[in-house]
């Protein structure tokens, strides 16, 4: 059995280097936002600290070489742009409901929508680095 490509090497990682800031910035965005006003939005913070530790998985399993942790990634990075296209619609649509942004609020806008692109190139580049057989 062909052991899957290591997903860290070359492009991926830059990937991985992305999804570490990102695992970053929406854990510590999700930390404060907990931490300091959770009762004005408990549902766009609570989504926040789910972000954070999908792109925590992310990081983790792109970083990491081996078949299960190829599939650990290629859950994360499908979760991912799931949860981003339905965050970001229903934002879009029920703003009550996301008084406060969170880090994949209308596609990820406040971060200059790589949330969105994100997970594209992820599971793009898992494809690539997929084992054959």
């Amino acid at each position: 059995m062909e052991q899957a490509r290591k997903t860290a090497t070359g492009p991926g990682r830059i990937l991985v280097a992305v999804y570490a800031i990102f695992a970053l910035a929406a854990t510590s965005r999700a930390g404060v936002q907990i931490g300091t006003k959770f009762h004005e939005a408990p549902l766009a913070y609570v989504l926040s600290a789910f972000a954070a530790v999908i792109y925590i998985l992310a990081t983790i399993a792109l970083a990491r070489g081996g078949r299960t942790w190829w599939r650990i990634a290629l859950a994360a990075c499908t979760v991912e742009l799931l949860g981003v296209l339905t965050v970001g619609t229903f934002s879009i649509f029920d703003r009550q409901a996301f008084p406060d942004a969170t880090v994949w609020s209308v596609y990820g806008e406040g971060y200059l929508f790589i949330p969105l692109v994100l997970p594209v190139i992820g599971l793009y580049w898992l494809r690539r680095t997929r084992a054959a057989g």
